[in-house]
């Protein structure tokens, strides 16, 4: 059985971070152990919510494992609260990252970094991601880890200038995540700098957005790359997953905050899988 490690904080209600990591994986057949960065009552949408840091309790975690000689075929981080966290998740990959090391660099969306977050922080995410085989970063992100002004409205040409920059940052692959180049099309568009060849795909827009899909997509991609698909296929499938999931939750009269309803698509994952 195929294992991962992922290291990013969980939510007690909402559909995010290692909420939805966990089932995503263990639906794909992948043994995944977690390194909780901090426990949250809700995810950040809700209001009033608790949060209590781990950071203090990553390193013992780490040096555990190490110990039980733990070994795992990739290595992921998602959302990484702190500089010092960014170093704990280079350590992450530094101890136990001799397969694929995937980095999700979660700080802001719409333009803006999340609250908390400064370009400091941003700079070091970037020094981080030389350390990664693959980052999936939003437009958003993108920009901050390059330091260049947000841009909402773009072509295909600069997309695969930002790719090949975001690559020149070290790492092997970059995936670009909410890539809209029609109106009622939306995506993700990669690049693979050691084979020098750009793969994307992009399905209808649904006519809502909600929190926690990037985690959701990650996990997917993350999930087909490990059981062998190809990069191609594995966009494809994460994509598909995202889309299924948001149009049943749509399909909710009563939908809520929490999330989407991935629950509910995680047997089309799991067919998306064996095609």
């Amino acid at each position: 059985m195929k294992k991962v490690a992922t290291m990013q904080d969980i939510s007690c209600v909402g559909k995010c971070s290692l909420t939805a990591t966990l089932p995503v994986l263990s639906a794909m057949g992948i043994e995944t152990a977690v390194l909780p960065t901090a426990v949250l009552s809700t995810h950040t949408m809700f209001h009033g919510f608790t949060f209590h840091d781990l950071t203090n309790e990553i390193p013992p975690i780490m040096d555990h494992w190490q110990k039980e000689h733990f070994h795992f075929d990739a290595v992921y981080t998602g959302y990484l609260g702190s500089i010092a966290q960014l170093k704990d998740a280079a350590m992450l990959f530094s101890r136990f990252g001799t397969g694929i090391r995937m980095a999700d660099p979660c700080m802001g969306d719409d333009g803006r970094l999340y609250t908390g977050f400064t370009e400091e922080f941003a700079a070091k995410m970037a020094d981080f991601c030389r350390l990664a085989d693959i980052i999936v970063p939003n437009m958003t992100e993108a920009s901050f880890l390059l330091k260049i002004p947000y841009r909402k409205e773009y072509d295909e040409a600069y997309i695969k200038d930002i790719l090949r920059r975001l690559t020149s940052l070290g790492c092997r692959a970059a995936v670009l995540t909410g890539v809209s180049l029609q109106k009622d099309h939306i995506g993700a568009y990669a690049y693979d700098r050691e084979k020098d060849h750009f793969t994307f795909y992009f399905d209808k827009k649904e006519p809502a957005s909600f929190h926690g899909t990037g985690d959701l997509f990650a996990a997917a991609l993350l999930g087909a790359i490990v059981n062998g698909r190809s990069f191609a296929q594995s966009l494809k499938i994460a994509c598909c997953f995202v889309k299924r999931s948001i149009h049943l939750t749509l399909a909710e009269k009563d939908h809520d905050l929490y999330g989407v309803n991935f629950e509910q698509a995680l047997p089309y994952l799991i067919h998306l899988l064996k095609e």
